[in-house]
């Protein structure tokens, strides 16, 4: 049976293959971000969610491979700290209104409040302004009526489930008229 080698760095850029893996990933994903689950706009980037760093014979692995944005895959680097999309439940993560930051869910274990919390913060989904302005947006387009539910379902998941778990459709003008809160 072959086994996957061991490379070096300077192998892994002679040899970063995984690019190629990128148009199936966005399809599979249906070009959204495994991390924000917001559709792309750009490719996006081959994310190894075990950095090719750390284990070195996953890095040829489909099953090690996310489709990520560019800015988040660069944010988790090397780490191993974040969560797997693949094992987040409903509930982990929920949005605050109205400052749009995304926080652990109430109903999470200490320890899950702090693996939420060092994801989100390794990932920068509250420090990177255009992520949290992104959000605002969409949230500002549909209290404005410019798109339903369930077009911001097909393009940010993560934002429609919660306006449904939150059930604040109806109110998000009522939200929008608010000064958002100092974080």
């Amino acid at each position: 049976m072959k086994q996957n080698p061991n490379p070096t760095s300077a192998e892994f850029r002679r040899h970063n293959y995984w690019k190629e893996a990128l148009e199936n990933l966005r399809e599979v994903y249906d070009s959204a971000c495994a991390y924000t689950t917001m559709k792309l706009v750009a490719k996006g980037s081959v994310d190894h969610f075990r950095p090719k760093s750390k284990y070195p014979q996953l890095a040829y692995e489909w099953s090690n491979y996310r489709l990520a944005r560019q800015t988040i895959n660069t944010r988790k680097g090397d780490t191993d700290e974040v969560l797997d999309p693949f094992t987040i439940q409903k509930g982990w993560f929920t949005l605050d209104l109205p400052s749009y930051l995304i926080k652990p869910g109430q109903e999470l274990s200490r320890d899950m409040r702090v693996a939420v919390n060092v994801t989100i913060n390794i990932l920068g989904l509250n420090n990177n302004d255009n992520l949290v302005q992104e959000r605002c947006r969409w949230l500002v387009d549909l209290a404005d009526e410019r798109i339903t539910l369930d077009f911001l379902d097909r393009q940010y998941k993560f934002l429609a489930l919660e306006v449904t778990r939150q059930g604040v459709q109806t109110s998000l003008h009522e939200i929008f008229s608010r000064p958002p809160l100092p974080v």
